[in-house]
């Protein structure tokens, strides 16, 4: 029995390791059937080196363009715009990777007429093949993609007639056919209310416009052979597209739980101050040489020791004096253009953020006012202050530790260190949670309060896993600074702002519209583009919208979660409306609030998983003023 028992435990090993392989090998196997499309695919074209698909390499991991689902089993996504492919597109290659939900191939040489094999690519959601040299006729049956979403086939020379099976694409949101040859009259599209953008212009189409798309404005049709008659083609009204960007979000839909802040209270000496802070010359960079000569003086002051504390807002459960907090460990969290921000762990096990703040020109009285007003500020979309320090020498706030970092550290970070992929999810409470945090900021001092320093280093996650703004009205004490172009602060700055201590309730919303395309298009608000002058976000953004309106502003690790196009779309609209280059043309921040929190109201049924979410990394909080 004895050996049977160790021969059954044998068997059982074996079966475990066979099981585990093969579980190892399921999740993590390459996508052959794929791969092997995607390199006939290239074969088949002229295509520069740079391309860099190799057979023996990882399609999912190192090929440029290639992005696949979570467990690494098909190809969802190919992104070559502008890649020097040219040719036609043979069959049984790109129509082997039949899981593909977006294919971009716009702006290369691609010649022949539309690719046959695409009918099997059942699951597209966008299709991008504008700028190229396509011919021929259009599919006649658009209805094998139920989920076609976005559609750019401009700048091409197809010709014949707009196929009418367009009108079975529901989720149709972006239909671009410009600049091609097609002809006949368009056809009575009964598209659906979710179609935000459609261009027909400069082909050769006969006719009057059926009054199913009497509502987009007459550059919609543009140099086509159409006949007038009354009411066929709609007035260009000024600002058209803003407005019917802006059209369908509904009423607000999300509400937060308001926690509790602290509130202001004061007490403090400058001498005390100096004595600590250069007692931790490793710290905070002072010379400890001169914190003796100081201390031999000071300590006989009777009142050091009632001075020796921090003021603390009402409501903070924190207990330490000033010693206490420069006694810490600590290390550099970030440094910003205001302040250095630092992580200092407590003896008590608490750990806080302490922001030394640099350049400050505000007197003693103007400082603490200013913390009495932001002290006031109570609301779970708004990072709130634990306490501060004003001397002559040294200001300090103190706030609450944010271990999962800041959003600037999650969507800039570097691979491995610290970075995080965000889930669409994510991105809309972050809008949401920021969008209400400054709404309420803005409605203090009798709506006259301005935040004055948004941007992605200063928003955090709160309890609740929704965006919160720090450092409120910090800017107001602080001397002007110059933001160099390259910076990322600068892409931030309104255009109308010269003087960072004049921010205004409309340069807010403009850095807030900016914090939404780089949530969008994973984007810094200034960048070099692979060795390039630096690119101003909003201005790229703009740029190519009025181009295409395409997928291809969106961080492309949005794009591997399904039904979330109109959702994107609509935020993409609020990003320029609140970026408009004219103060006067932005919304206000309640007006964005609601827009914001409609999203999701008004597209119930095309939520992203929650669990699709790739797996995250720790991350160090990267904080900046």
């Amino acid at each position: 029995m004895g050996k049977n028992k160790k021969l059954a435990l044998l068997f059982l090993s074996i079966a475990a390791i066979v099981m585990e392989e093969a579980m190892f090998h399921t999740v993590g196997a390459e996508p052959v059937e794929d791969k092997q499309g995607l390199l006939d695919f290239l074969h088949s074209m002229n295509h520069p080196p740079h391309i860099n698909w190799d057979e023996n390499s990882s399609v999912c991991q190192t090929w440029k363009g290639v992005i696949c689902n979570t467990d690494q089993s098909r190809v969802i996504a190919l992104h070559l715009p502008g890649a020097g492919l040219s040719g036609p597109i043979l069959p049984n290659t790109l129509s082997l990777l039949t899981a593909l939900e977006i294919v971009s191939l716009r702006s290369n040489g691609i010649t022949g007429p539309f690719p046959d094999g695409f009918s099997e690519l059942k699951n597209l959601s966008g299709l991008y093949l504008q700028s190229n040299k396509l011919s021929g006729h259009l599919p006649l049956d658009f209805s094998v993609w139920k989920n076609l979403t976005f559609i750019n086939l401009s700048n091409n020379s197809f010709n014949g007639s707009i196929p009418i099976s367009i009108s079975n694409l529901t989720h149709l949101n972006s239909l671009v056919l410009a600049n091609n040859s097609l002809s006949g009259e368009i056809p009575d599209l009964n598209v659906p209310t979710t179609l935000q953008e459609l261009n027909l212009e400069n082909n050769n189409l006969t006719g009057v416009v059926p009054k199913s798309l009497l509502r987009f404005p007459s550059s919609t049709f543009s140099g086509n052979n159409l006949t007038s008659s009354e009411n066929a083609l709609p007035p260009e009204a000024p600002n058209a597209d803003v407005k019917k960007k802006s059209k369908g979000l509904s009423e607000p839909a999300l509400l937060g739980i308001i926690i509790g802040a602290c509130v202001l209270g004061f007490v403090v000496i400058a001498s005390v101050m100096i004595v600590c802070c250069y007692d931790h010359a490793d710290v905070y960079g002072e010379p400890a040489k001169q914190h003796k000569k100081e201390a031999s003086g000071k300590a006989k002051s009777s009142e050091s020791q009632d001075k020796n504390k921090i003021v603390f807002f009402e409501g903070c459960n924190f207990a330490f004096d000033l010693e206490d907090l420069l006694r810490a460990s600590a290390e550099i969290l970030g440094k910003g253009s205001f302040s250095t921000t630092y992580k200092a762990a407590l003896e008590d096990a608490a750990t806080v953020a302490v922001k030394r703040l640099k350049e400050v020109t505000a007197g003693k009285r103007e400082f603490e006012q200013q913390m009495e007003v932001v002290g006031r500020i109570k609301h779970e979309n708004v990072d709130a202050l634990s306490a501060y320090y004003y001397s002559k020498e040294e200001k300090l706030v103190v706030s609450e530790y944010h271990q999962q970092g800041s959003v600037s550290a999650m969507l800039h970070g570097k691979n491995g260190e610290g970075r995080i992929s965000l889930d669409w999810d994510t991105r809309l409470r972050i809008a949401i949670g920021a969008a209400r945090g400054i709404g309420y900021i803005h409605a203090q001092q009798g709506g006259k309060l301005v935040h004055g320093n948004i941007k992605a280093s200063n928003t955090f996650l709160n309890s609740q896993g929704y965006g919160s703004v720090s450092d409120t009205a910090l800017a107001t004490l602080m001397s002007p600074l110059p933001s160099p172009p390259g910076t990322r602060t600068a892409g931030y700055r309104a255009p109308e702002v010269t003087d960072t201590r004049k921010a205004t309730q409309a340069s807010d919303v403009y850095s807030f519209g900016v914090l939404l395309l780089e949530l969008l298009t994973g984007k810094s608000p200034t960048y070099s583009a692979e060795g390039e002058q630096v690119v101003n976000l909003v201005r790229w953004v703009n740029s190519v919208v009025r181009e295409e309106w395409t997928a291809e502003v969106f961080d492309v690790e949005l794009l591997r979660f399904p039904n979330i196009e109109e959702e994107m779309v609509e935020m993409l609209q609020i990003g320029m409306a609140c970026a408009a280059r004219m103060p006067d043309q932005r919304p206000k921040m309640n007006d964005v609030v609601r827009m914001i929190e409609g999203i999701r109201r008004g597209n119930t049924g095309n939520q992203a998983s929650p669990t699709e979410s790739r797996s995250e990394a720790s991350t160090p909080t990267v904080y900046a003023t």
